[in-house]
């Protein structure tokens, strides 16, 4: 009977897609700063120091403001994992140890317009939506791959 049941598992485990494909099902994300502000060329590891707070100034001295969806948002889900290779709940003891060298986490706001219009308003800042959410106030810095199909 345990035998069985353990064969079924594994039967099932089988049947399950590998992580890999889950980025599929995941949203085309872009990271995004004010329309008309030179865009600074960007990479993965650059977005990631910036997130952390690693970087906190363009090239030309400007200061960088980094903006966050909450941490149970889907996009700031995919975003973590596009990123970091992990969940946002797996950064807590980072922020915690940071909190007490001084630095405090990104900006949290509650949804991609909000984070469209700090963007857009703010000389700086950079934050991250869908790719399908983009417009004429954002421009994209960098794209982070999943499916880009928009429903308008």
């Amino acid at each position: 009977m345990m035998r069985r049941l353990v064969l079924l598992l594994l039967g099932l485990a089988c049947l399950s897609p590998p992580a890999t494909w889950a980025a599929a099902d995941e949203p085309a994300l872009a990271v995004v700063m004010a329309s008309g502000s030179a865009p600074p060329r960007l990479g993965r590891e650059q977005i990631a120091q910036i997130f952390k707070h690693r970087k906190r100034y363009w090239d030309d001295g400007s200061r960088i403001q980094a903006v966050n969806l909450p941490a149970s948002h889907p996009l700031r889900r995919s975003f973590t994992q596009q990123i970091y290779g992990r969940n946002p709940e797996e950064l807590e003891d980072y922020w915690r140890d940071q909190y007490f060298h001084g630095v405090l986490p990104p900006f949290v706001l509650g949804s991609e317009e909000a984070v469209i219009r700090l963007v857009a308003s703010t000389p700086g800042a950079i934050g991250y939506i869908s790719v399908c959410s983009v417009d004429h106030r954002v421009s994209v810095l960098f794209r982070l791959d999943g499916s880009s199909n928009c429903s308008h």
